[in-house]
């Protein structure tokens, strides 16, 4: 039995269990209608990988594919935050990591579950959120796989998995949506925004950055850093005032390699992806790192 499902954001996009609207990855979907028809014939892999940015449908497909395999009368597990636990067994979905406890509960249930002869699915949505220990708890399940039983790994980073993990699975790598595609599911779910083609670019494929953007007003900070960039007369108080209105916002911080493409300064990318990427690892002072990078960038120019 499928547990209850929470809307995912204040833009109140469906959660993806409730999402029928799958745009793109059709290619995928029809790999796995093929090899389900097929079962009979040749086994079907027991274990299905979905990998891509964030953002795109692999969680949206995932829940698609579920619901067709156990048809509400098998059994459907699933890991993920709203369903994580600590060790004493109280939820604790703290966003970042799902634990081991959470993994032994749902392989627990598993054990229980009646074995009426029908398909079950287990979902992990993300495999990048398991900690080391729910990982290597997942592998052992994989390395035996129970009969009759589809996994379903959502994964965001593939380098993130384990590599035993990885070779266990059917990797199937999903794109990021077109412009056009974006342009259909904002038109689906938040007709009454004005989405410019500029904030579409932005996303990169991702439908899931769109909210974050529209929230944080970062298709307006992107355009005011642009023109800054483009102007010869900008000062370090002007970068530093763009400065403080991207640091607050994690998720905004890849706004600044979307300048560098831009600008076609292709020598920066890998400077600039290092230093974001260290503002988290490193604990940098947000302000200031992005405050150095931009200034980067305008030398550059």
């Amino acid at each position: 039995m499928a547990p209850k499902k929470k809307q995912s954001s204040e833009y109140n996009f469906p959660h993806p269990m409730d999402n029928e609207s799958l745009i793109g990855h059709k290619d995928i979907l029809n790999r796995f209608m093929d090899a389900w028809e097929k079962r009979d014939v040749h086994p079907l892999h027991p274990v299905w990988m979905l990998t891509g940015p964030m953002g795109i449908g692999k969680a949206t497909l995932a829940y698609k594919i579920a619901k067709m395999v156990y048809g509400n009368v098998g059994d459907f597990f699933i890991i993920d935050q709203d369903r994580n636990i600590d060790k004493d067994g109280k939820p604790k979905p703290d966003g970042k990591v799902i634990s081991v406890y959470t993994v032994r509960a749902m392989i627990d249930k598993m054990q229980m579950s009646s074995m009426s002869g029908d398909w079950r699915v287990v979902l992990i949505d993300s495999v990048d959120q398991l900690n080391t220990a729910a990982s290597n708890a997942i592998l052992k399940l994989l390395e035996e796989p129970p009969a009759k039983t589809l996994f379903l790994l959502v994964v965001h980073q593939l380098a993130n998995v384990l590599p035993t993990v990885r070779s266990r699975a059917r990797v199937e790598k999903m794109r990021p949506l077109t412009i056009s595609q974006l342009r259909e599911l904002c038109v689906k779910f938040i007709p009454d925004d004005e989405i410019s083609t500029d904030t579409l670019k932005l996303c990169n494929g991702s439908f899931g950055k769109i909210a974050n953007l529209k929230t944080s007003g970062g298709d307006a900070i992107y355009a005011e850093l642009m023109r800054m960039l483009d102007d010869k007369r900008t000062t370090s108080a002007d970068v530093m005032g763009i400065a403080k209105k991207i640091a607050p916002f994690p998720e905004l911080h890849g706004i600044l390699l979307d300048a560098v493409a831009t600008f076609g300064l292709a020598d920066l990318y890998p400077k600039i992806t290092l230093e974001i990427a260290n503002i988290k690892k490193v604990n940098l002072e947000a302000e200031t790192a992005i405050f150095k990078i931009i200034m980067d960038i305008k030398k550059c120019l």
